[in-house]
């Protein structure tokens, strides 16, 4: 593993990099979940392109970003040094990421409600799911950088 240590910076760059596009998504989808049920209704034009544009969201930029994020933070993990395993903010960060790629997941399987016409969520529920990927940004934030 000591060619990873000489890509270290590479690696880590382009993991921030698909972090910020992975968080972009999380930030967004759920957005146009509140105007989708809010604004468009279903079985019409404009609902289909709402589905388009989350199935795109989703399919072209988060799933890729989130593959990205995942694959290049265990090549970080890899490298000599840079996680010591006996403090608490690799296993607070490691709690935080589970729980928000299940909220991925859980954004995927409400895109399959709005495609099959069952959506049963409000506008206001999709708000308050809109603040999951905060906390848990603030949790990986603050575990990373402060090492508690």
């Amino acid at each position: 593993m000591v060619w990873l240590a000489g890509a270290y910076l590479w690696i880590k760059a382009f993991h921030v990099m698909a972090v910020i596009a992975w968080m972009a998504g999380l930030f967004y989808l759920p957005r146009l979940y509140v105007y989708h049920v809010e604004q468009v209704g279903s079985g019409n034009a404009t609902d289909t392109l709402f589905q388009t544009m989350e199935e795109k969201l989703l399919r072209i930029i988060m799933n890729p970003a989130m593959i990205a994020a995942w694959v290049l933070g265990i090549l970080l993990v890899l490298v000599p040094g840079v996680v010591y395993w006996g403090a608490i903010w690799p296993w607070t960060k490691l709690a935080a990421l589970i729980a928000m790629t299940w909220f991925h997941m859980w954004l995927a399987a409400r895109r399959k409600d709005f495609v099959a016409g069952r959506n049963r969520l409000s506008g206001r529920q999709y708000r308050m799911m809109n603040e999951v990927p905060t906390v848990l940004m603030v949790i990986i934030v603050l575990s990373v950088f402060l090492k508690f």
